[in-house]
């Protein structure tokens, strides 16, 4: 399981090594960015982060120190390490069109944000994240992500937006409980429904909103699960499933609207469900 915590531009994290290596002790993690360096320290494992998409000039770099006291470890370098191509979430022809950022101020507001709120974002695009702390300030902003250079590219220019990598089921119940949820890209979840709404109806207060969206509906979501099938790896749920799934975990669908270019399903915690 990938879990990395980035709780503010350059500070103790653990990110995950692909590879089996292990040491006896927890040790400090440091992340950072470098123009196609990496971050060392001696003794320590390191890798470089790239972004897939071509057209980000971005490349990040992660090392991990073992303290002095365990001995002398080797460094171990990952070259070119490459995650997923998450890039067609902020398609820039996209991003530049008004109507889109309507729909983006639509599904901010669904739910209903306000400056007490405690709000998770999960799989959320940087623009969106972008548009979020324009427009919708709140108490705690949490993004969970599969991607480290996502989370990176947001913690670097918002040091008071927490970010998490790991599994959206497992998030730290030291952040909870939330007042709103956004599934962003419900799509990329590795879950079934059942089990997404499960796990947030034990993190989430009475009366919270849980708003799924895709900002450019199932017709589009179609072609992207063709061209990126690594990452949209589910559909969005139609009404009748979301409703039947809902009650069966004290969540209420509210609001529904399924059009060609256009997704949105506002779901509310019942009152009764027990923590």
């Amino acid at each position: 399981m990938k879990i990395m915590l980035l709780t503010s531009s350059f500070v103790p994290l653990r990110p995950s090594l692909p590879s089996p290596l292990c040491v006896q002790s927890p040790p400090l993690y440091t992340f950072g960015c470098s123009p196609k360096t990496h971050v060392r320290t001696s003794p320590s494992f390191a890798f470089q982060l790239k972004s897939p998409n071509p057209s980000c000039g971005h490349q990040f770099s992660v090392a991990a120190a073992v303290p002095s006291s365990q001995g002398s470890v080797s460094v171990v370098h990952f070259e070119d390490f490459v995650e997923k191509d998450w890039s067609f979430l902020d398609p820039d022809e996209v991003n530049n069109d008004g109507e889109h950022m309507q729909k983006i101020d639509r599904i901010i507001s669904a739910g209903n944000i306000k400056e007490t709120s405690k709000v998770l974002v999960s799989i959320g695009s940087e623009a969106f994240v972008d548009r979020m702390v324009d427009s919708a300030p709140c108490e705690q902003l949490l993004v969970v992500h599969d991607s480290l250079f996502v989370l990176a590219c947001i913690k670097e220019k918002y040091d008071k937006v927490k970010c998490w990598q790991g599994e959206l089921i497992n998030v730290p119940e030291k952040w909870t409980h939330f007042d709103v949820v956004f599934l962003y890209f419900l799509p990329a979840l590795p879950f079934e429904l059942d089990q997404v709404l499960a796990a947030l109806a034990s993190r989430c207060l009475p009366g919270a909103r849980l708003v799924i969206s895709h900002p450019q509906g199932k017709q589009i979501l179609e072609e992207q699960q063709q061209q990126y099938s690594d990452v949209v790896v589910s559909n969005l749920p139609e009404k009748m499933m979301l409703q039947s799934t809902a009650a069966s975990h004290s969540f209420e669908v509210v609001e529904f609207v399924d059009k060609p270019g256009f997704y949105l399903a506002v779901l509310r915690l019942n009152a009764e469900s027990e923590k």
